[in-house]
């Protein structure tokens, strides 16, 4: 379980316990506690404040002592054994390359410099969502699992044509594995470095068009990118309400747009305003259109007589009262609606719904999807317990 790049500096909050195990055990551990603070120079983290404002040179530091410890490991490892390494480290920039994260960058650098391949990842669940870290905010619920084998010596090159290829076909089959095993929206970025880095972990290299080496940070890049045509491309199993509710929510969210580009878009998608309003998803008045936000949609829904039903609607109306009213209730409303819409479908929106509003940073959104894809088993639960038979005896009638 490595250092979390510059997540925290353990050194300098040990600082805080430090003076008072010092002045009360000095005597009887001298050689310890002969500091008049906590030793720092040696600490595995990536902070820049150690190393004179500079960011460079703190990374440089924090990816030398990963290499130095993997390559420790490789060299006393056994071939026949996978090495796990876990780690749960939610960052991300943006770059010309596309999306990354320096964290996972500097980490799987390592790992892949010392002579490993990655082989498979797991989410396991780990955090609890009522810690400090994760009040109010949308932290990691999961830690992701690396299982990594020594690199076999004929690993062969290849192309970045080649890589891009073997990752749009390997990636969505893992993607709807990990999906299936219920792990929350939040971290499938996360656990999908995993399957994107085993297939590049196991060529010896990746040759860019340039006949440069692909670094890693390109390739989890690319990752992100495929993650995102392969949740975008579930577009397809949606119904044209959802698939118009959808293209406007990544454009304006829950804010007025034009009702003349609404009336151009739901065209395009094969709809109407008309039937989105009669679904009750969508509003146009004076020019302005909007989507209906699930707080403000009706309470008294029943999904067996809904007239105009989509898997949008089933979606907000379940995850607003899943939030609201818990999971016995939200169970009952997804019981009702799988008559009419394909529940499955209603999973994949969440899932794709979190990624929309998590770009756009609109944590409330984030928050209220990630609920419902975190706690779909339990819902799924719920639905399929059985009912308790009550049997009620009749009454005798005695007449007079």
């Amino acid at each position: 379980d490595p250092p979390y790049y510059d997540n925290i500096c353990y050194a300098d909050l040990s600082d805080y316990f430090y003076v008072w195990i010092r002045n009360s055990s000095g005597n009887f551990f001298p050689d310890v506690l002969n500091t008049l603070m906590s030793p720092k120079t040696d600490e595995l983290v990536a902070s820049a404040h150690r190393f004179g404002g500079s960011k460079k040179k703190a990374e440089e530091f924090f990816e030398h002592g990963f290499i130095e410890t993997f390559s420790r490991i490789r060299d006393s490892h056994d071939p026949n054994v996978p090495m796990t390494v876990f780690y749960a480290f939610k960052q991300t920039e943006e770059d010309s390359s596309g999306t990354a994260s320096t964290g996972w960058e500097t980490m799987l650098n390592a790992i892949l410099a010392a002579g490993f391949t990655i082989n498979a990842t797991w989410p396991i669940r780990t955090e609890l969502s009522n810690r400090m870290l994760g009040s109010g905010t949308n932290a990691l619920a999961s830690s992701i699992v690396l299982a990594c084998r020594i690199k076999s010596p004929s690993a062969e090159a290849t192309t970045r044509r080649i890589f891009l290829s073997t990752l749009k076909h390997e990636l969505p089959l893992a993607l709807s594995q990990l999906q299936e095993g219920n792990i929350a929206p939040v971290d499938l970025a996360q656990a999908a470095i995993g399957p994107g880095m085993s297939v590049f972990s196991r060529f010896s290299k990746v040759v860019e068009a340039d006949g440069s080496n692909m670094s890693v940070r390109t390739a989890l890049a690319l990752i992100n990118q495929v993650l995102d045509e392969v949740l975008s491309e579930q577009e397809g199993d949606f119904d044209p309400a959802t698939r118009f509710c959808i293209k406007w929510f990544s454009q304006f969210g829950w804010n007025p747009g034009v009702a003349g580009d609404a009336d151009v878009l739901s065209r395009a998608v094969n709809t109407s305003i008309t039937v989105l309003e009669r679904g009750g998803v969508f509003k146009a008045i004076a020019g302005k259109a909007m989507l209906v936000h699930p707080q403000d949609m009706t309470i008294d829904w029943d999904p067996k007589q809904d007239k105009v039903i989509s898997i949008w609607e089933v979606t907000l109306r379940v995850a607003y009262l899943m939030q609201t009213d818990g999971i016995e209730k939200a169970s009952e409303w997804l019981v009702a609606s799988s008559t009419r819409v394909d529940i499955d479908a209603v999973k994949e929106l969440s899932y794709l719904l979190f990624s929309l509003s998590e770009k756009k940073s609109w944590s409330e959104s984030a928050t209220l999807f990630n609920g419902l894809g975190s706690s779909w088993s339990d819902l799924y639960s719920t639905m399929h317990k059985p009912q308790k038979l009550i049997i009620k005896q009749d009454e005798f009638g005695f007449e007079e």
